[in-house]
């Protein structure tokens, strides 16, 4: 089977560098495969992809060495196992709040006698490999995403469910089950805070921490500080922020100061 980079470069102590896809387009989603992330996230939260779409986009990825993940919108079954058939090599699955979700989740990702996925990978056979069945427990990656204010009381529940590969800080969630205002690349004390002991956590149990980033150089920062997951941007931003800097230096003004949607 295929390998998932993903974990061996955890296994090597590096960080990842995913990058993030919320425009439905194989074009756009094939252009920043080649452009050398470790993993591109189909994003289909908050991205606008629906699951034709991003069936395109993960064959689009697999023309390259980019690992393919889905954040899908919820903790739904069948989203999550069809995401798996579709090819993705990982889930980063929004709102876990306790464990029995955080069980929940890693059930849908693993076959029996491990879980309840359903088995019928059918493009996953095309990506992973004829000896698909026989590895896709040990090769798919669970991520729970940690952004509530009960999240924040259940981590070591959360955090302790076998099989369980990572978690994934959404900080703009983060910040208002807080109170704060929702952005990323934080530096409120009280969510600084809680990112801190949710990655203390992670350690803890010995499971890979990851956080959406806004620039590059906070990105850094949270690689300094021990994460080793890292998303910058998304696909919509970078073309965004691209254009604006064109137009700002043809037109000799400021680039706009107002930022596009994280996502």
């Amino acid at each position: 089977m295929r390998e998932n980079r993903i974990k061996s470069l955890w296994q090597k102590g590096e960080a990842v560098l995913n990058g993030w896809l919320a425009i439905p387009n194989v074009f756009s989603a094939e252009t920043m495969a080649h452009a050398g992330w470790d993993s591109l996230t189909v994003d289909m939260q908050h991205g606008v992809v629906d699951y034709q779409a991003a069936l395109a986009m993960l064959t689009a990825i697999s023309s390259t060495s980019t690992i393919p993940l889905v954040r899908v919108p919820w903790l739904d079954p069948g989203i999550i196992m069809k995401s798996l058939d579709a090819g993705a090599y990982g889930v980063i699955c929004p709102m876990i709040n306790n464990r029995v979700e955080a069980e929940k989740l890693v059930s849908c990702m693993r076959y029996p006698p491990k879980g309840q996925r359903s088995f019928g990978p059918i493009r996953g056979f095309l990506y992973g490999g004829a000896d698909y069945a026989e590895h896709a427990n040990d090769t798919m990656i669970a991520f729970a995403m940690i952004e509530t204010a009960e999240a924040l009381n259940n981590l070591d529940g959360i955090m302790s469910v076998e099989g369980l590969d990572a978690v994934y800080i959404g900080p703009s969630d983060l910040s208002l089950a807080l109170g704060c205002k929702p952005k990323l690349d934080q530096d409120e004390p009280k969510v600084v805070a809680a990112i801190d002991n949710i990655l203390a956590q992670a350690k803890k149990h010995r499971i890979a921490a990851g956080i959406h980033n806004m620039t590059a150089a906070y990105a850094l920062k949270m690689i300094a500080k021990g994460f080793n997951f890292v998303t910058v941007g998304s696909d919509s931003r970078l073309m965004a922020a691209g254009a604006q800097q064109v137009v700002a230096t043809m037109k000799d003004r400021p680039v706009p100061g107002k930022p596009a949607s994280p996502y």
